[in-house]
């Protein structure tokens, strides 16, 4: 079996199934669940919860303090948020311990166990039901981009993904357009590549900017979270009619709130509770993306296909 047709079934059996989501470590010592771990958690008086770029917007900053006020009351202790550059970043803070908890998509789950052995502790699920805990990448060009009209219509274009760790921002859409183009004989590096499929190609950073860009006519074609778009049109950030829709992946499964070594049983299990009760709407709407949204308890069993996945492609 050629490369080609085995990173297409495989991406295509991998995305074939449901929920997953992000995660990431400290570097604090392994045995943070032991006694020795216990009581050095149990000294925490500051709790770091880390953002990515998506997350740390103007509109979602007065969200994310009242989220960390609530939190701090919680575990009766001082609650700080960073902002990290990218997904990358995020990791290293939690495998540093300069941050105990952050929001992760999928892929990043597969980066973050793999560097830091972290976990998942809640992922986000529309109205609280996690078989409801999905999400879909698409691909979208100016509403006004006559030529390009389907995903068939993207090559020799220019492309801007998200992050290289980007489960909806890079990950699913590459493994969309290598299906999408069986005799091109693609691989993750040609579509990564200038002049290789696409006329040019880059990374945005963040799904905002990626959109923003298409707008303004600077790139062709860019993938964006579903969730994400309707919630930069929803605030104003962009109109109904500025961009389309040209092609939507199958569900991907949702994001979600992982811990470093830092955070003990006893604190997981504090985080967990906390998380699964909080009714805050305007956290939901502003930071997550999703109006209507709660978090329900996950565990690294709902993470394990991104984790093969991305074992597949080598995405490191």
């Amino acid at each position: 079996m050629n490369t080609k047709r085995f990173l297409t079934l495989a991406l295509a059996g991998a995305l074939s199934l449901s929920l997953l989501a992000g995660c990431g470590s400290n570097g604090t010592s392994s045995g943070s669940n032991t006694a020795s771990g216990n009581s050095a958690a149990a000294e925490k008086t500051t709790f770091t919860i880390a953002y990515a770029p998506n997350e740390s917007t103007e509109q979602s900053s007065d969200a994310r303090k009242g989220l960390a006020a609530d939190l701090g009351k919680a575990l009766g202790m001082k609650v700080e948020e960073i902002q990290a550059s990218d997904y990358n970043a995020i990791i290293e803070a939690l495998r540093t311990g300069k941050a105990d908890m952050a929001y992760m998509g999928p892929m990043s789950v597969a980066l973050a166990v793999e560097r830091a052995d972290a976990k998942p502790i809640v992922m986000k699920a529309p109205g609280g039901d996690k078989s409801q805990a999905v999400y879909h990448s698409v691909l979208i060009a100016r509403a006004d981009n006559n030529e390009i009209n389907s995903i068939e219509d993207i090559k020799g274009k220019s492309m801007a993904f998200v992050d290289p760790d980007s489960t909806s921002g890079n990950l699913v859409p590459t493994s969309e357009i290598i299906k999408a183009f069986p005799d091109d004989n693609l691989d993750t590096d040609k579509l990564h590549t200038n002049g290789d499929f696409f006329e040019a190609v880059s990374f945005s950073g963040k799904h905002q900017a990626g959109l923003q860009a298409v707008i303004k006519g600077d790139v062709d074609v860019v993938p964006i979270s579903d969730q994400i778009l309707a919630s930069e049109i929803a605030n104003g950030n962009a109109d109904e009619g500025d961009v389309k829709v040209i092609h939507t992946s199958p569900a991907i499964p949702a994001e979600a709130m992982v811990v470093g070594t830092s955070v003990d049983n006893a604190l997981q299990a504090k985080l967990v509770d906390f998380l699964t009760s909080y009714e805050n709407e305007a956290y939901f709407t502003e930071v997550i993306k999703k109006e209507g949204a709660r978090f329900v308890a996950c565990d690294i069993d709902d993470y394990k296909p991104i984790v093969e996945l991305k074992k597949i492609i080598n995405a490191d």
